[in-house]
């Protein structure tokens, strides 16, 4: 077998970066790790993605290039070693919106009109060519991802029920793919920079799953956040900032919002499922009931009617029981 760390060794070797101390920095959900470099009172953040397990670093630099053509604070390249998996990155730091708001929620109005602001300046921007589309089949296939993991009941007929509905209310509501949408969009991975200014004041993590999409989509991440309680309060006003940056339909808006909602609610119950059950990250079995909260509120959206009885009636409610019997079988269930 391949040693990472080897192979990581011999690329900073090739960088400025050579004789730089190494410290590990939280991972994320995905199979990629990072280590803080540290030399000479400067600092850099090394990605090891490794492409034999499904890794790619390309998507990565095709969207932090793009990003930071628009003034956006995405991390500049420093080096890269696309066939090995390795990208050296600028260190935009550890204040991510989660650990500021921890220690000074006061702050929370500034932060949240920051990322709101950056989100219609992306938007104001044509999405790079080629990007994928997140149409509404594949939306729907990922949100049927709730009965394959978390109520175990892949292939039944209300699973195919849900699914159907779900597209339908995306290709009547929420079909348009004309901005880049990062798809994690949250406080776990947008930074403060209060040195900068305007937009570059966010600091952007995690984008290589970009995809085209609604301009919505990216707002629901922020705003319904699987890992931190938005207050409704800061909820409705960030959605009222947004529409008076862009000028959209606030009523055209308002379904879509829910609707993306709903559907990214139900991917995240499956994809935390899928990640306890599957992958023995069991931790994120402690989540749920957040983001079951947040997709009630979207179900109760007067558009959502046909899918609402669905849901309520065929996926089980985060109970402490029911999650108990999640964990205790967390790493045991290859497939759903």
């Amino acid at each position: 077998m391949t040693d990472r760390m080897e192979l990581a060794r011999a690329f900073v070797a090739q960088t400025d970066w050579a004789a730089a101390e190494w410290a590990p920095l939280a991972g994320d959900a995905s199979n990629r790790r990072y280590l803080r470099l540290h030399m000479g009172g400067q600092s850099a953040v090394l990605m090891d993605a490794p492409p034999e397990r499904g890794e790619d670093v390309v998507p990565f630099i095709t969207i932090a290039e793009h990003l930071e053509s628009l003034g956006l604070s995405a991390p500049r390249i420093l080096a890269q070693d696309r066939a090995q998996g390795f990208l050296l990155l600028e260190d935009l730091g550890d204040d991510l919106y989660a650990r500021v708001l921890a220690r000074a929620p006061e702050h929370e109005h500034t932060l949240y009109t920051a990322a709101v602001a950056a989100l219609a300046h992306l938007h104001d921007a044509p999405p790079p060519d080629a990007l994928p589309n997140y149409s509404p089949a594949m939306m729907a296939d990922l949100a049927a991802l709730a009965f394959d993991w978390y109520a175990g009941t892949p292939q039944s007929d209300e699973r195919h029920a849900a699914r159907d509905v779900m597209q339908g209310l995306l290709e009547s509501h929420a079909a348009d793919a004309d901005v880049l949408i990062q798809r994690d969009y949250h406080a776990e991975n947008l930074l403060w920079l209060p040195e900068r200014t305007g937009v570059a004041r966010v600091g952007l993590l995690d984008f290589q799953d970009a995809m085209a999409g609604h301009r919505a989509y990216d707002l629901v991440s922020l705003l319904q956040d699987a890992r931190r309680d938005v207050p409704p309060k800061t909820e409705t006003a960030m959605i009222a900032h947004y529409l008076s940056l862009t000028g959209l339909d606030p009523a055209c808006f308002d379904v879509a919002y829910h609707v993306l909602g709903a559907q990214r609610n139900l991917r995240i119950i499956g994809v935390f499922a899928r990640l306890c059950l599957r992958d023995g990250k069991a931790h994120y079995a402690g989540l749920i009931p957040r983001v079951w909260a947040l997709l009630q509120r979207d179900l109760g959206h007067p558009a959502l009617a046909e899918l609402r009885p669905l849901i309520v009636a065929h996926l089980p409610k985060p109970t402490p029981k029911f999650l108990t019997t999640i964990t205790m079988r967390s790493g045991t269930c290859p497939t759903p």
